[in-house]
């Protein structure tokens, strides 16, 4: 099969891991309060932090181009157009990730049991299957956390740059930011049901980018569901039950 044709079908593939993890919270309504409590507690911080941004986004645009207050009205809106977009874009992918990371934190002993139940019921169990506890769940999430908005602060700043660009900065940037947050937060969201399996965080990143594509139809509606506000209530838990779907998909080679 053509490698084009593989990649669309490995998108679709990866979508319809999220919409059955939909499917599973919507039809338990344990799996969706567990799921949903976590995420209530932090998206507050999350979406204060969104529209603190975009409220000052026209100041900061204008503090880093100052070399632009000379340019020709047009050159200089496009040029803070594509940057404002590039900012915040990169930042957002960054607030998304610590907001992820927190709610894993807060959240650990609930999305466990999430992952224990969809495992048990959709896959026949784990064998061996590890238990992580909430101490544990909690330095996983952290230490994670930390190199995830590391990698994302880097992807950021590469971005932010290149929004600098005309035309590029308007429409292949915040594609590419949209990409690298999905990623990354595909890497989050599967770290319980691969630890549960034994898997370090290099040895998940390295199963998820063999099925690169997969991983991206899973994690770009994720991305952009969550920028909703307070979708995150309905979203998360399924991305849970999806992540967890989507870690024994790519650890197993189906």
């Amino acid at each position: 099969m053509p490698p084009v044709i593989t990649a669309l079908r490995d998108l679709g593939s990866g979508a319809r891991l999220l919409g059955r993890g939909l499917t599973l919270v919507l039809g338990n309504r344990s799996l969706l309060l567990r799921g949903a409590l976590p995420v209530l507690l932090t998206s507050v911080l999350l979406f204060a932090g969104l529209i603190t941004l975009a409220v000052n986004a026209d100041d900061l645009v204008a503090w880093v181009t100052p070399f632009a207050d000379d340019w020709a009205a047009t050159w200089r809106t496009a040029l803070r157009i594509g940057v404002g977009i590039s900012l915040v874009v990169g930042l957002g992918a960054v607030s998304l990730l610590l907001f992820t990371a927190l709610t894993l934190i807060i959240g650990g002993p609930f999305y466990e049991s999430i992952a224990e139940e969809v495992e048990d019921r959709e896959l026949g169990g784990v064998p061996g299957a590890q238990e992580i506890g909430w101490a544990r769940a909690a330095w996983i999430g952290l230490r994670d956390a930390l190199l995830l908005v590391l990698r994302g602060l880097v992807w950021a700043i590469a971005l932010f740059a290149l929004g600098f660009i005309p035309v590029l900065g308007q429409t292949v940037v915040p594609v590419l930011a949209v990409c690298v947050g999905a990623w990354l937060l595909s890497i989050e969201l599967t770290a319980i049901p691969f630890v549960r399996r034994g898997v370090s965080l290099r040895e998940r990143r390295r199963a998820l980018r063999g099925r690169r594509a997969l991983t991206l139809g899973f994690g770009i509606p994720v991305y952009l569901l969550c920028l909703i506000p307070f979708a995150a209530l309905l979203v998360f838990p399924a991305a849970m039950a999806g992540g967890t779907l989507l870690a024994h998909r790519v650890g197993t080679g189906r």
